[in-house]
């Protein structure tokens, strides 16, 4: 009777055939004087003979994870059972039908804790795992999750990584995509259409102006093609217009329903008939019972920072959400505390980081907690900054942000132009125009909607650009916030420095020319974020104000060229990045007519900079102006 030991195996040769002992039948044999294993006769010596020296303390149970990524391919990942000892890991060998439940590191054997085999088999099964020598992603990711019974040895995790992973699955445009996306987002709609198509959450994390909206559209309309509806999309309400919008022009054979106001239905099933529906965080909480009805196939939650705290009523009922996948749209993953982290992935990763409790107490809010962190999440996260594929991008990216007023303002804002039409019925000129805008730049310049003692409630226009100055504040870079109207400027100036501890400048018509460089040199001197409010006619032209990589126009102007030069100030020689150009206007009221107005002379002049035009041709805008009413919105 003679042992053998073949690649990590312990072989019995016994005259019926190789018999294959467990840990616990050679530990009786080696050291308990125990002759006979599965009825085969054998001998402790004849174990001895292979060189090996046997331990009496057990190796660590550790699981080895490995992935091999193929350029197009699917990745492949494999599970190991194996043992820690004296520093060193070893998988346990594995035979057709067996899987042993020892190690043998260098020449020395260890054995497994007892039951260590069925622990693996156990988990794997509960992980839903078919084959250890092939999970998909969200099987590995189950592991991650369930092996807490483990040592875990994680060498897969540096090739799954979203940024590895995302640039070897292929760049492929979606069937039915409208418009031609840059490299990098070809990129991220393939990953997170990866990571959709195996029901695993993603976070889709690139910095403000890389296009997250357009990628997750792709994934959309990918999804829906499959056959795979219908799909929700949850945002601030500021930005439900601009979604509407977006998919309109990016997947227009995908039907689309913006679940808001009054008039919005309370039916499961016309909601369920639609592709995408978007609805806003407030909506959604009141109408939970109404979304929980529903079996999602993706979820997306757009400014997913919303869920940042674990408790509030908006974070636990997005939880609540039936779905088969989910994604985080977020340029702020983590603003605070590495606990907005947990909570984000909490929703698109069930349990994937443990109870908050755990979380936190595995890792503290500091750098070395942050880093431990780091490996556990890079499969779930994509993060593209600016700088890193400013080779793929326009020097100059115009980002439109159409708003819709709510029913207050949109019933103030009637009045108002009702009153100027009377005022001017025939012939009017651009002043009779002035108290419209005024409104939409703030209904406190205007003289309304003043009962309240917040200006943010009664302006969604505020509360956007608060929300676009928040991530570029935590990106710790700058902004020029232009607006015409010096009462605005007031109000905006006034909030950005209640709401951000940053420096918060101002250039109007009451700054002289020789103080306005000096504010420009103190602004481009701080390091981090700083913002600029503006009045474009003070400071849209002569100025270099190269440091900040982000315009918001406020209020558009009706003169282009005043915009474009406004622009120019951060758009110029020395801008060492893509500077991003937000345009804020309200749909349905005289703003919308000033930017199809913009919309058509560029395309008539074909070039960035343009002037006026005749008298007529401004009449006839007037006009339009004098007729667009925000109260067929609502």
């Amino acid at each position: 009777m003679s042992v053998r030991n073949s690649a990590g195996l312990l072989i019995i040769e016994s005259a019926s055939g190789p018999v294959l002992p467990t840990a616990d039948e050679i530990y009786s044999v080696v050291k308990e004087g125990f002759t006979q294993v599965q009825g085969v006769q054998v001998a402790a010596d004849a174990f001895h003979e292979t060189g090996l020296v046997f331990s009496s303390e057990p190796a660590a149970p550790t699981l080895v994870l490995s992935a091999e990524v193929e350029i197009g391919g699917e990745p492949k990942i494999v599970c190991q059972l194996a043992g820690a000892a004296e520093s060193q890991i070893e998988p346990a060998s594995t035979a057709p039908g067996f899987q042993a439940d020892y190690v043998i590191i260098g020449q020395t054997w260890f054995p497994l804790p007892l039951g260590t085999a069925n622990d693996f088999t156990n988990m794997l099964a509960a992980c839903r795992a078919k084959d250890a020598s092939h999970l998909n992603l969200g099987e590995y990711l189950e592991v991650l999750k369930r092996g807490t019974a483990f040592r875990i040895d994680d060498r897969a995790a540096p090739q799954l990584a979203a940024g590895t992973l995302a640039a070897r699955i292929g760049t492929a445009v979606p069937l039915g995509l409208a418009g031609t996306p840059y490299p990098y987002q070809l990129v991220g709609l393939q990953w997170l259409g990866f990571m959709a198509r195996h029901g695993v959450g993603a976070i889709i994390a690139d910095e403000m102006g890389l296009g997250k909206t357009l990628q997750v559209i792709a994934v959309l309309l990918t999804e829906t093609i499959a056959g795979r509806r219908p799909s929700l999309v949850i945002c601030p309400a500021t930005i439900l217009e601009n979604w509407r919008r977006e998919l309109l022009r990016f997947a227009p054979a995908l039907s689309v329903r913006v679940h808001a106001g009054p008039r919005r239905t309370g039916r499961i099933g016309e909601l369920g008939e639609t592709d995408v529906t978007i609805c806003s965080y407030e909506t959604m909480v009141g109408d939970i019972s109404l979304f929980r009805a529903i079996n999602w196939n993706v979820v997306a939650l757009d400014e997913a920072q919303n869920i940042k705290n674990p408790a509030a009523r908006r974070t636990l009922r997005s939880k609540e959400i039936p779905k088969r996948a989910a994604i985080a749209i977020t340029g702020t993953p983590v603003e605070n505390r590495l606990q907005d982290l947990w909570s984000i992935t909490d929703f698109i990763l069930p349990g994937y980081l443990g109870t908050l409790g755990d979380f936190e107490a595995a890792h503290p809010d500091t750098l070395a907690g942050a880093r431990d962190l780091e490996p556990l999440v890079s499969a779930l996260m994509l993060r593209r900054r600016v700088r890193d594929v400013a080779q793929d991008l326009p020097a100059r990216i115009d980002v439109p942000v159409p708003l819709v007023m709510d029913v207050d303002s949109a019933a103030a804002y009637e009045d108002i132009r009702k009153e100027v039409a009377l005022q001017h019925p025939q012939n009017p000129d651009l002043p009779a125009l002035i108290k419209l805008r005024l409104f939409c730049a703030h209904p406190w310049a205007a003289g309304k909607l003043k009962n309240g003692g917040d200006p943010v409630r009664c302006s969604p226009k505020l509360q956007r650009c608060l929300e676009i100055l928040e991530e570029i504040v935590a990106s710790g870079e700058k902004a020029l916030v232009f607006t015409s109207f010096n009462e605005a400027a007031d109000i905006i100036a006034d909030k950005i420095a209640e709401v951000f501890e940053v420096p918060v400048g101002k250039i109007n018509g009451s700054v002289s020319v020789r103080e306005r460089q000096p504010i420009v040199d103190e602004f481009s001197a701080v390091k981090g974020a700083a913002i600029l409010v503006l009045n474009p006619k003070a400071a849209g032209t002569g100025l270099n104000i190269a440091a900040a990589n982000h315009v918001i126009h406020y209020n558009l102007e009706w003169n282009p060229a005043v915009e474009d030069q406004a622009s120019a100030r951060a758009h110029r020689r020395g801008q060492a990045l893509p500077v991003t150009i937000h345009r804020m206007f309200y749909t349905d009221t005289v703003e919308e007519v000033i930017d199809e107005r913009m919309a058509r002379k560029r395309s008539i002049a074909g070039q960035a900079v343009v002037g006026t035009t005749g008298a007529a041709e401004d009449l006839t805008d007037i006009v339009r102006a004098l007729q667009r009413t925000p109260k067929r919105a609502n």
